[in-house]
């Protein structure tokens, strides 16, 4: 009887301590449960709302022996905006080939007035259609100076060449240096030819007709960008750079004319050899 009586009373003391001991349990317990969670609880299916229109794996395109299409369409709009944005490749001007220089040599252009620095060919004497035109002896026809192309082949005397070939190396390709990878090619807006002073009736015979006078309407870069005396002249940087050259031509030139002259010079210069009394005339 003892044994049972003290076995309940055990029982309850068991029972009280349990009690009490509850809500301290319930106080530490975790907020959620630590048993793990299978991966659709973490990550549902994804809702019907929130797919695709269409699959976004590559399409293989019919009898294209497994090619890949594109995914998604470019329109008009982003490919022209991607298309601006490609490096624009300028034309490179072509160098003299090697069979080019055999074909000058057969037709006689190589060094000219002595100078190995001027390529061209000796002409006859060009006759006079007027009085007071025409080259009597020491006609050159002019290719190229010191490795600057001339755009035509321009006729005249040696002395207009190698000023020319100063002016060039000394105030062209000063003023230009560099920029666009220097110059290639002189575009020449007019050489030898038999007339009056800006085609005037009754004036005196142009320098051209003595075959001492160039005309220069641009420069031609090794890039392909050009500067050109009518577009540039007095604009930014090009402007500045023409103004050089300009300035650079009164001394080996005995005449420079340029937009600032008149009207008749507004798209390019005019150099010639003539000399006059108070020293070159440059305007």
């Amino acid at each position: 009887m003892r044994r049972v009586s003290g076995y309940l009373l055990g029982v309850l003391t068991l029972g009280a301590v349990l009690t009490a001991a509850t809500p301290i349990a319930q106080a530490n317990a975790p907020e959620r449960s630590l048993r793990p969670v299978t991966r659709l609880m973490v990550f549902p299916v994804a809702l019907p709302s929130f797919a695709p229109d269409r699959s976004l794996r590559p399409v293989i395109r019919p009898g294209s022996g497994g090619a890949v299409a594109n995914i998604v369409p470019v329109s008009a709009s982003v490919q022209s905006s991607l298309a601006a944005l490609e490096p624009v490749t300028q034309p490179v001007p072509v160098r003299v080939t090697r069979e080019e220089k055999k074909a000058r040599k057969a037709a006689g252009i190589g060094k000219i007035c002595r100078d190995r620095d001027l390529i061209g060919k000796e002409v006859p004497p060009v006759p006079a259609k007027l009085p007071g035109c025409g080259i009597r002896r020491g006609a050159v026809k002019l290719y190229e100076v010191d490795g600057v192309a001339l755009s035509t082949p321009a006729v005249m005397t040696c002395d207009t060449a190698k000023a020319l070939k100063k002016w060039v190396n000394k105030g062209a390709k000063r003023a230009v240096r560099n920029y666009g990878g220097g110059i290639d090619t002189l575009k020449v807006a007019a050489g030898y030819s038999c007339r009056t002073r800006n085609h005037k009736k009754g004036a005196k015979i142009s320098e051209h007709g003595k075959g001492k006078a160039i005309d220069i309407s641009a420069l031609v870069l090794e890039n392909g960008d050009t500067i050109s005396v009518l577009r540039d002249w007095g604009k930014g940087k090009r402007g500045r750079m023409l103004k050089k050259m300009h300035k650079s031509a009164c001394g080996p030139f005995g005449t420079v004319l340029g937009p600032n002259s008149d009207r008749f010079h507004r798209d390019h210069f005019h150099f010639d050899t003539a000399r006059h009394r108070g020293g070159p005339y440059c305007r």
